[in-house]
C-alpha cells in the first residue's frame, strides 16, 4: 500500500479514511453517507437544509465516526470553495468525493421548457460537480491522490424520452466531464467513477411519470456497496469507467476490469461513445476505438 503523502502518481492510491457527500441530506446522498460511516470512514456532509442534514448527521455520528455538518449553494463558487476547505480543516483531508447532489426539470417537450428551469438543472448537474472536483481534486493530489464519484444516470448513457431534455444533456455532461478528470488525473493518483444508481425510490424517481406505477426499484444497498468498494480502492482498475448498479456489483466489476485488461481494452471499456451506423460505416474505428 502506497504511504498517503507518496509522491503524485508513485504508486497505488491509499484508501479512504474521509469523505464529503453532497446533497447528503436526504435520498442516495444519506444512503452514501451511512454507507460510509459504517465502514469507518469520517464523512462531510454537504446539503441546502441544515435541519435535515442535523438529523443525518446524528445518524452517521452512530456509527463513531468524526462527521462535519456543510451548508452551501452547490453552484457558488466561493460557497462550494469554503465547503471544501471547511472539510480539510476538520477532517485532516478529503479522500473520497461524492458528487451527489442532483436536480432535473419539471417535464415538458424542449420546445416548452422554461430556460431558466432547464439551465438551472445544468447549474446543479454539471457545475456543482466541476467546482467540487476543482477545489478537492488539488489537496488529493498532494497527498497522493484520492478518488472521485459522480452520481450518473442510465440518462448519461442513452437517450431519454418524457421530456426531460436538461436533466439527460447534463447527466451525459457529467459523464464526459469525469472522463477528462480521469484522463488527467489518473497519473496524479486520481480515481475516477460515474455511477449510474439505477432506479432507486426516491423523492426525485417517484416523481417522474416515467417510473409511474414501477414496483422494481433498486435497492439502495447495491449503491452504498460499490461506492464503499471504491472508497477501499477496490475497483481502481474501473477509473474512468460508467458503471450501473442495477448490473453491476463490486465483484462483477473486478472481473469485467481483469478481462479488459487481459483483452488490452481497458482504454475503451465502459466510456461513452458514439455508435457507428453499422460495419461499413467509415468513422467506425474513429467512434469505437480511440
Amino acid at each position: 500500500m502506497a504511504e498517503p503523502h507518496q509522491a503524485a502518481g508513485a504508486g497505488a492510491t491509499p484508501p479512504a479514511r474521509t469523505a464529503l457527500v453532497t446533497g447528503a441530506s436526504r435520498g442516495i446522498g444519506r444512503e452514501v453517507a451511512l454507507g460510509l460511516a459504517r465502514a469507518g470512514l469520517d464523512v462531510a456532509l454537504l446539503a441546502r437544509d441544515a435541519g435535515r442534514l442535523a438529523a443525518v448527521a446524528t445518524e452517521v455520528r452512530a456509527a463513531g465516526v468524526t462527521v462535519v455538518e456543510l451548508t452551501a449553494d452547490v453552484t457558488d463558487p466561493a460557497a462550494v470553495r469554503a465547503a471544501v476547505g471547511q472539510a480539510e480543516e476538520a477532517l485532516g483531508s478529503i479522500d473520497l468525493l461524492v458528487n451527489n447532489a442532483g436536480a432535473i426539470e419539471s417535464e415538458h417537450p424542449l420546445w416548452e421548457a422554461d430556460p431558466d428551469e432547464w439551465w438551472s438543472v445544468f447549474e446543479t448537474n454539471v457545475r456543482a460537480p466541476f467546482l467540487f472536483s476543482r477545489y478537492a481534486v488539488p489537496g488529493m493530489i498532494e497527498r497522493g491522490g484520492g478518488r472521485v464519484i459522480d452520481l450518473a444516470s442510465g440518462a448519461s448513457s442513452h437517450e431519454m424520452a418524457g421530456g426531460y431534455s436538461a436533466y439527460n444533456a447534463s447527466k451525459t455532461a457529467l459523464v464526459r466531464m469525469g472522463a477528462n478528470l480521469h484522463g488527467d488525473g489518473f497519473r496524479h493518483g486520481i480515481r475516477v467513477f460515474e455511477l449510474a444508481p439505477g432506479v432507486v425510490k426516491t423523492d426525485m424517481s417517484t416523481g417522474m411519470s416515467l417510473h409511474e406505477g414501477r414496483t422494481d426499484w433498486t435497492p439502495v444497498e447495491r449503491v452504498t456497496d460499490v461506492v464503499n468498494a471504491v472508497a477501499a480502492g477496490e475497483l481502481d482498475a474501473c477509473s474512468g469507467w460508467f458503471l450501473r448498479v442495477s448490473d453491476d456489483t463490486p465483484e462483477s466489476l473486478r472481473a469485467l476490469a481483469a478481462g479488459a485488461a487481459e483483452q488490452g481494452s481497458a482504454a475503451t471499456a465502459r466510456r461513452l461513445r458514439v455508435l457507428p451506423a453499422g460495419g461499413g460505416d467509415p468513422l467506425a474505428d474513429t467512434l469505437t476505438r480511440r
